[in-house]
């Protein structure tokens, strides 16, 4: 009897460790996201309390460049421009993915075509889309051209070079791309939809309004949080279309925290205010997504 027990606790010992090849494939992402994420972040942590060109050693300043940051009329635009962008881009992008997603949702003749074609811009890079759309509102461009056929030619202006409309022509090839992988999560969400939920709800005279209301909305609860996370990231690192048309510019009107970050850095060589804006960036997407977060949690419990 204590051989048996004895084997029995051994058996017990071996089945409660993770084999050897979990804990492979649950270790080596987590070595290597450490090395190219999390150890250079706090890096970032660490220079944004210095004063550093990226050739000498950085010198210790301690909160001065958040003091800077603080009275730097060009941040506070940027950060303006920033939650613009998050509003504008990311209400947009839901509206368009999620009205996308409703009208194709159903499978009948041609809707695969049709989901492929707004799908498509999510294939380009943005460096790709912003060339295209460069080409699009240049003068007498295409966007020019379709006002002039539409009896709008009154409000050509230079889009780009214009301060009044320059982040406004900058948002709408980057919701172009967007909208389309919005789409897709939220058709991914509408299949997992209960069709009998659906069903009884129609059975008991809700209309349309209202079963979409009551019964879709709240069973994409999970969906909605990866869009958010997806719109708060990609509002806040939205960099290369704005600088392939812009630069931030003209006169700062189109600058983003992404935009004034790089060019603060690499043209400036002032990486040690460039990571305190580096900090920022992050303290943004934490407390949006920890706050959609918790309030989901508190209306689950």
């Amino acid at each position: 009897m204590t051989a048996i027990s004895s084997t029995r606790s051994t058996a017990q010992r071996r089945r409660s460790w993770p084999s050897p090849l979990l804990l492979a494939f649950v270790l080596v992402p987590f070595v290597i996201e450490s090395i190219w994420v999390f150890w250079p972040a706090l890096q970032g942590i660490f220079f944004s309390f210095t004063k550093w060109d990226g050739i000498a050693p950085p010198a210790p300043v301690g909160f001065d460049n958040y003091v800077e940051l603080a009275g730097d009329p060009v941040f506070r635009g940027a950060l303006g421009n920033t939650a613009l962008w998050l509003v504008l881009f990311g209400g947009l992008s839901v509206i368009g993915g999620f009205g996308m997603a409703l009208v194709l949702q159903r499978e009948r003749r041609g809707v695969s075509l049709y989901r492929a074609a707004l799908f498509l811009p999510v294939v380009f890079s943005l460096v790709v889309t912003a060339l295209v759309w460069r080409v699009f509102y240049q003068p007498d461009g295409v966007v020019d051209q379709v006002l002039t056929a539409v009896g709008l030619e009154h409000l050509i202006r230079p889009w780009l070079a214009d301060p009044q409309t320059a982040l406004y022509a900058v948002m709408i090839p980057a919701l172009w791309r967007q909208i389309g992988y919005i789409m897709v999560l939220y058709l991914a969400g509408l299949k997992a939809d209960d069709p009998a939920v659906h069903e009884a709800a129609r059975v008991d005279g809700a209309s349309s309004w209202q079963r979409l209301w009551y019964v879709t909305i709240p069973q994409l609860k999970g969906v909605n949080a990866v869009v958010l996370s997806v719109i708060v990231i990609d509002s806040l690192r939205s960099f290369d279309i704005v600088w392939s048309l812009t630069r931030g510019g003209p006169y700062h009107s189109s600058e983003l925290l992404s935009t004034y970050m790089y060019s603060t850095a690499f043209q400036s060589l002032r990486l040690g205010y460039a990571s305190a804006i580096a900090v920022v960036i992050f303290l943004l997407a934490l407390v949006v997504i920890l706050g959609y977060l918790v309030r989901a949690f508190r209306e689950e419990t």
